[in-house]
């Protein structure tokens, strides 16, 4: 049988261009080696909201008595029922995108998929039996893996990457965390909290190094007050494995320290998975690890797409998404608009959580921009007050002569929740204000991006 689309992955890429397609009555495949949903669902974004949860809870146990309660009894985490938590959280989420395959009348095959020419993927399963399926169109959509480093190869067991992270059998005592993006960041924060000794190391000069610098020093002071250890301008240099513990030597401005640990976590960014899909093979060009695609995800082959991590941009599973959006309709030959990738949300759902969207302060006043900064302290929110969560603050830059939005910079409590308002006011070409005319509900934490616009303008009421 011949379909209308193939894709390989379902991620939230992949599944998303899936039902997409199915919605334009097309008739699709998805081809899946692992679990449906992808990293995503199964090993990144979900489960790893639900460990950061639980260990939220337990701070907030910890601190009952900051807001008038009193817990009587020994509290501490039950680690492996955190862990079971998260796979059952993850686990339902992937149920959920197998109903809406069911709905969408989506067919799956379970194995590993390989451009064969000609329209045709060879898929193969766990048996090595060989399927071929052919379609009009193929969108690959396979996403990335833990990136390793040269002098830091993992073991998956006392060297590990974010997968078995996820699932380590018992809680260490002590953890080093290599590189302080979202990733290593959010797990240095769930370790911290629940009782792990961290180390978190970073080879620039701040941790979150993408984020506004000023949001990088609010993290930092954050972690410290947890008593998380802080390396920044640092290299781990060698990791011997051989003894009960782990001995890391690490090269820091200062020199080099050795740091002993249980658990060794390399979160030092993504590798794509398109190594033996059968690109060589079919011509796809690929450059520097990434699939070469244009506006709308076309590869250099005809009939054969690619979205998501395996191209150029930013890593995020609602970029996959979108994109996965934008193919899909082209190849339905609606009028598309190509993705906007000067208006994508990043979070990092640390506590602090951080936010940000556009142009940070530093990039602004590069681009020549002439600039009106804004910035109101979550000490100055009565909700934030109220919630006896006053770390933070929100930073909106504008552009001096039109009042143009050029970006959002966000750390505090639920700021993740708060910066599609961002992404819908520049999307809109919303001026500053228009902000400030806008009436944000009292008491809430967004009413913060309200003032921080007046602040830009001198017109600040609660500062």
């Amino acid at each position: 049988m011949k379909y209308d689309i193939i894709v390989i992955g379902s991620g939230p890429g992949g599944y998303v261009a899936a039902i997409r397609a199915s919605q334009l009555k097309m008739k699709v495949i998805v081809v899946e080696k692992a679990e449906i949903g992808g990293i995503c669902l199964n090993w990144g974004c979900i489960p790893t909201k639900s460990l950061l949860k639980s260990a939220q809870v337990f701070e907030y146990i910890r601190h009952a008595a900051d807001y008038g309660v009193t817990v009587s009894g020994d509290v501490k985490p039950d680690f492996s029922a955190i862990v079971r938590r998260s796979r059952s959280v993850a686990e339902g989420m992937s149920k959920g995108v197998q109903f809406l395959f069911k709905k969408n009348n989506i067919e799956q095959i379970k194995g590993t998929g390989r451009l064969a020419g000609n329209g045709e993927v060879e898929v193969t399963d766990s048996d090595g039996q060989n399927t071929r399926i052919s379609a009009n169109h193929i969108i690959i959509a396979t996403g990335a893996r833990s990136k390793e480093l040269p002098n830091l190869r993992q073991d998956g067991k006392k060297i590990i990457g974010y997968r078995e992270a996820m699932t380590l059998p018992s809680q260490p005592s002590s953890m080093i965390v290599v590189g302080s993006g979202a990733i290593g960041s959010e797990f240095a924060n769930f370790y911290q909290s629940i009782g792990t000794d961290v180390t978190l190391v970073e080879f620039l000069p701040r941790i979150v190094p993408n984020e506004d610098e000023e949001v990088s020093k609010q993290l930092e002071r954050s972690f410290k007050k947890m008593k998380m250890k802080i390396l920044t301008g640092s290299t781990v240099e060698s990791a011997d494995t051989s003894g009960e513990k782990c001995r890391v030597t690490v090269k820091t401005p200062k020199g080099n320290e050795v740091i002993v640990a249980d658990i060794v976590l390399s979160a030092v960014g993504v590798a794509t998975n398109i190594e033996g899909i059968g690109l060589e093979e079919t011509g796809v060009t690929t450059d520097k690890g990434k699939i070469i695609v244009d506006d709308f995800y076309r590869t250099s082959v005809p009939g054969i797409y690619a979205i998501g991590d395996v191209v150029k941009g930013p890593a995020l599973a609602h970029v996959a998404s979108a994109e996965a959006i934008a193919c899909v309709e082209k190849i339905a030959g609606l009028d598309v608009h190509p993705v906007d990738y000067s208006n994508i949300p990043a979070c990092t759902y640390t506590t602090p959580e951080i936010a940000s969207c556009g142009l940070t302060e530093q990039a602004a006043r590069d681009a020549g921009y002439e600039i009106k900064v804004g910035k109101f302290p979550y000490t100055a929110s009565g909700k934030a007050s109220a919630a006896g969560e006053k770390d933070g603050f929100i930073k909106l830059i504008f552009d001096a002569g039109y009042g143009e939005l050029l970006g959002a910079h966000m750390i505090g409590h639920n700021v993740t929740e708060m910066i599609a308002e961002i992404v819908v006011a520049r999307n809109l070409e919303t001026t500053a204000h228009e902000i400030i005319k806008s009436v944000h509900p009292h008491p809430t934490m967004s009413e913060a991006i309200m003032e921080a616009a007046a602040a830009a303008y001198g017109e600040v009421i609660h500062l």
